[in-house]
């Protein structure tokens, strides 16, 4: 069983998407046995609402399906538990490094380390604060990321 987190800030936009996306790509390719995947934000707090609705727009618009329950903020345990542990930025890489137990700081990466140099770009901007069309940039990431994760997961 492999088991892969999605980080972001508040597990309501990014993460959540990347998570959606993993899962359904995984599933139509017939990868996801022996696979699971979650997601968690930073400084996500307790009983947060579901991804923002322009998320689910945007997702809904490209055919997933969203079954995302409420947000979670990144615990202590997960470092353990979880195989990979994708940061959708250098900052939520950078919090992940301090929370993390130095054992298991080889399980961090940035999201799109694996679409690199395809995707030309590091880090998957946070749409909070944007428009829609925010949001069709990171699903646009997300899909790239993940068709990158899963070729490498083999």
């Amino acid at each position: 069983m492999r088991n892969i987190l999605m980080v972001c800030t508040a597990n309501i936009c990014r993460s959540p998407m990347a998570q959606i996306v993993a899962t359904q790509v995984a599933q139509r390719r017939g990868l996801d046995r022996g696979l699971r995947i979650d997601s968690a934000g930073t400084h996500a707090t307790k009983g947060a609402p579901q991804p923002d609705s322009r998320a689910k727009l945007a997702l809904e618009k490209r055919g997933y399906k969203v079954k995302k329950g409420r947000s979670r903020k990144v615990e202590t345990k997960d470092f353990e538990r979880f195989d990979l542990i994708l940061a959708m930025d250098q900052t939520n890489l950078s919090t992940l490094h301090a929370l993390c137990p130095a054992q298991y700081h080889h399980k961090l990466e940035l999201f799109l380390a694996s679409a690199q140099p395809d995707v030309h770009a590091n880090e998957v901007p946070d749409p909070y604060y944007g428009s829609a069309q925010g949001f069709e940039r990171v699903l646009d990431l997300c899909e790239a990321g993940v068709d990158a994760l899963l070729s490498r997961l083999g």
